[in-house]
């Protein structure tokens, strides 16, 4: 019995203290994360704005759906296939080279921006992805500062972009 209980007081002590190191890590943050692609930027902006077709191109999306536009803006709710359900609102679009798009639910332990700039290079396309984020709990903040890394999920959307127009990219 003994040892249970000093394995319960581990556990909190281990939870305390990844509370207290979140709480001192900051709420906001930026990053940006980019690949080069060999098409122009009008091919790759009509992949990342037809929403509804993203199941087909990456791995971690299961379903999108069309939800009631905001002051005219769209609206679009993505579900990952680990059950995570988040509304996205376009806040800025001009085609073909500059997408915002912000977490549309407040209520969430996060939120934020992806701003995704096209760049022609060339014959190619240089898109850049600016993620200004804000990781409100501070185990959430914890877990994405030092476990995943806040360009977790530029690189593995980028990835995708890559694979949809048959291009193996890494991020940088």
């Amino acid at each position: 019995m003994r040892w249970v209980l000093y394995g319960v007081i581990v556990l909190v002590g281990l939870a305390a203290v990844i509370f207290l190191i979140g709480l001192m890590l900051p709420a906001t943050h930026e990053v940006s994360r980019s690949v080069v692609l060999g098409n122009p930027p009008d091919e790759i902006w009509a992949v990342i704005t037809d929403f509804a077709s993203n199941p087909s191109w990456r791995d971690d999306i299961q379903r999108v759906s069309r939800l009631s536009d905001r002051e005219g803006r769209p609206v679009w709710r993505e579900e990952s296939k680990g059950g995570d359900v988040i509304p996205y609102e376009t806040i800025e679009s001009r085609p073909p080279s500059r997408l915002v798009r912000r977490i549309a639910d407040p209520s969430l332990p996060f939120g934020g921006t992806w701003t995704i700039d096209l760049a022609p290079e060339g014959a190619r396309t240089r898109v850049t992805i600016t993620e200004n984020g804000e990781v409100r709990n501070a185990i959430f903040r914890f877990v994405s500062v030092v476990i995943l890394g806040h360009t977790t999920y530029i690189d593995k959307y980028l990835i995708a972009l890559g694979r949809r127009f048959g291009q193996s990219v890494q991020p940088s």
